[in-house]
């Protein structure tokens, strides 16, 4: 089944406790002179749209037509006016270079292949202007394997409910999310499934698949802090550069 299909229409339901606000100023911060930026795996557009109200020329890409239909209409009703593209971010292209490329939000894990992983550096280092930057997140591998993995989650927001199962498979580094949600129509809920599978990169790996795709300097944070990362790290922030030449 494909992920992010009728999930996509509940999904900021069952969001509402991300800090997208705090996380907007961050990735602000980290963009620096930016002006042009392209977000790969933009979802419903909830950190497209706070950019987009700071300044930055906001260009959004999503493999799923349904999260970008929720992007669309929340973009419309904020006044915002920005490109969204339907296409798979491992071999995405662009007429106009930009100025950064943004993919939050584990979207990187969801390349669960080293072939998906280099394609998507390489189709970003295509679209970057020289001297451009790439950002991006990845839910650790310690996360995936230590906290997620093997592990149920549940939460119920009233209106929106979800029950998430988790196996990890350490030879493959992949981590299987099996989804039930339960979404209310009057006084019933319905009740769909979804599976989404990511890939617990480590650092390593990343910077070595940047490197030989070409770009040069590399830093890598604790989300959210300028620090460097630490063992028990639940999220790495990636900053690539590519050279002005």
């Amino acid at each position: 089944m494909q992920a992010y299909g009728r999930f996509a229409y509940i999904y900021d339901r069952l969001m509402r406790g991300v800090g997208y606000d705090d996380w907007a100023k961050y990735i602000s911060r980290l963009l620096g002179d930016a002006k042009t930026v392209i977000e790969c795996g933009c979802g419903t557009g909830e950190l497209t749209m706070r950019l987009a109200k700071m300044g930055f020329f906001m260009t959004g890409l999503d493999i799923s037509e349904d999260m970008l239909g929720v992007a669309s209409e929340k973009l419309r009703k904020n006044g915002l006016t920005v490109p969204l593209i339907c296409m798979d971010m491992a071999e995405f292209c662009v007429h106009t270079p930009a100025d950064a490329i943004l993919c939050a939000c584990d979207g990187v894990n969801y390349l669960t292949s080293v072939d998906r992983t280099a394609a998507f550096f390489s189709s970003s280092f295509r679209a970057l202007k020289p001297g451009g930057t790439l950002l991006f997140d990845v839910s650790t591998k310690y996360k995936l394997e230590r906290i997620i993995a093997n592990n149920t989650f549940a939460s119920d927001e009233g209106d929106a409910a979800y029950i998430w199962d988790n196996s990890y498979d350490r030879a493959r580094s992949l981590c299987e999310m099996r989804l039930t949600f339960f979404s209310r129509r009057d006084q019933l809920y319905e009740r769909f499934e979804e599976t989404h599978v990511q890939r617990a990169h480590t650092e390593r790996e990343l910077r070595g698949a940047l490197a030989e795709t070409g770009f040069g300097s590399v830093r890598v944070y604790d989300a959210f802090t300028l620090e460097p990362p630490k063992p028990e790290s639940e999220r790495l922030q990636f900053i690539a550069k590519k050279d002005n030449t």
